[in-house]
């Protein structure tokens, strides 16, 4: 198990990705905390790993408020114990629309909850993983974060700015054991977003869903999605000791579609 005894707070972990990461996670060894804002899908999560056998424990939070944070971080250390891994994926898509006709409250929005979330709970955190000298930081961005795509201003803005963050705090805290990485996925298949934004994004475009998925796939190398389930394993990797030598990176998991 490459993640023995380890404690983990995975933020969006009702469903899709981080769903799919908690559960790996608590595969292979880790304890985990799922957070959320919603309650059924946090339950549904928390009984399929208590079912297979995982020490799991959850919490409805809105992660872009500090105080919904510092009682995430409360209940995590209560329940499971000091945090060692943390893994910022909650996240929105946000408005599908041209930058001249976003609101200043909908790019309020998603900033909050794409980029002060990771940055609250990254504060919140570090103060004991510096204390014990150790500690592992996942921020789940996206390919969007380095390719331009039209209609996902503050997206890709908010996501941009992820990957500073991790750079930066992977910069002060390496000397303290500490690593701090970012994924960025590709397309996943299978998720609640793209399920959401690929009929927003069609009609925006003026063509069919299918002609869209038709394009989304010849931008791939491997021309099909990733999966949930390719991320998590991604995410595995990136917090154990097989990375131990591995910290200010944004690993690309997308099937081969940005390449740096």
């Amino acid at each position: 198990m490459k993640l023995k005894d380890q404690v983990a707070i995975v933020t969006g972990s009702g469903r899709g990705i981080g769903r799919a990461i908690a559960m790996r996670f608590a595969q292979e060894g880790a304890a985990v905390m799922l957070a959320d804002l919603d309650a059924s899908e946090l339950q549904q999560t928390g009984q399929a790993i208590a079912q297979a056998g995982g020490r799991v424990a959850y919490q409805v939070a809105d992660v872009s408020r500090e105080a919904d944070v510092a009682r995430l971080l409360a209940a995590t250390e209560k329940q499971l114990g000091p945090v060692d891994i943390l893994v910022n994926n909650a996240g929105i898509y946000g408005p599908v629309r041209e930058l001249h006709n976003i609101a200043p409250a909908e790019w309020d929005q998603v900033m909050a909850i794409n980029l002060r979330s990771a940055y609250l709970m990254m504060r919140a955190v570090l103060p004991e993983m510096l204390a014990r000298q150790r500690g592992v930081i996942l921020n789940i961005s996206t390919i969007s974060a380095k390719l331009a795509y039209p209609y996902d201003a503050p997206y890709a803005a908010s996501k941009a700015g992820m990957l500073a963050l991790t750079r930066v705090a992977a910069s002060e805290v390496a000397r303290a054991g500490i690593r701090v990485n970012a994924l960025c996925p590709g397309p996943v298949a299978g998720t609640r977003l793209w399920a959401e934004l690929g009929p927003q994004l069609a009609k925006k475009m003026g063509i069919g869903r299918e002609q869209l998925e038709a394009q989304v796939l010849t931008s791939i190398l491997q021309g099909r999605r990733q999966t949930p389930e390719e991320i998590a394993a991604a995410a595995v990797f990136l917090c154990s000791d097989d990375a131990s030598a591995i910290t200010g990176q944004a690993v690309n998991v997308d099937g081969g579609s940005a390449f740096y």
